[in-house]
């Protein structure tokens, strides 16, 4: 019986702290603490939509970059637009699966925003496998090597920064963060 009354007041005392957890969050809340502020840590999630979003605007923007480097390279608009068509859906698609892996991890949020460590991560594993994309792609449609590797050398450079840059943006858009909250009333 004492061994059961101790184990009851241990949890007892669980629930007690808990409760009084609970009734200091609370106070806090009433007296103005913000529900849903930028949790420490980047405690949040991205949406579906914002994924998806993301990854069609880049490739509307990096697909106008490719469609200049392979028109300059090529200098036929048909081999330009067959290889930007040839690139868009497969990169969206798979950015939008590499965007839907990150979000399930928080290395490199700070405070509600990816910080430019992790944007800079990104760019250059997206660009790293765009690359040999762009690269297999104008092989194949071109059918000459010197040409394709000046079209994915040329985009590599001016698309690595420019996708850092647009990560950067995306970090300060709130719309599609789904933020974790710790306590609700």
């Amino acid at each position: 019986m004492n061994k059961k009354a101790e184990i009851a007041r241990e949890r007892l005392n669980k629930v007690e702290q808990t409760l009084n957890q609970l009734q200091t969050k609370k106070s806090e809340y009433l007296m103005g603490s913000k529900l849903a502020s930028t949790p420490e840590g980047g405690n949040f999630s991205e949406t579906t939509a914002r994924s998806a979003v993301k990854a069609l605007m880049w490739r509307v923007i990096a697909g106008s970059v490719t469609f200049i480097t392979s028109l300059r390279f090529s200098g036929s608009m048909k081999t330009a637009l067959t290889i930007v068509g040839s690139d868009f859906l497969s990169k969206a698609f798979t950015m939008f699966i590499g965007e839907r892996l990150m979000n399930k991890s928080n290395a490199g949020r700070e405070s509600g925003a990816d910080g430019a460590g992790r944007s800079l991560m990104k760019a250059l594993v997206w660009r790293l496998f765009a690359i040999c994309n762009t690269l297999t792609m104008a092989i194949f449609i071109a059918k000459d090597i010197t040409m394709a590797s000046k079209i994915a050398g040329s985009d590599a450079i001016f698309k690595t920064g420019l996708m850092f840059v647009y990560e950067r943006v995306w970090a300060k858009i709130e719309w599609g963060k789904e933020y974790q909250v710790d306590f609700f009333i």
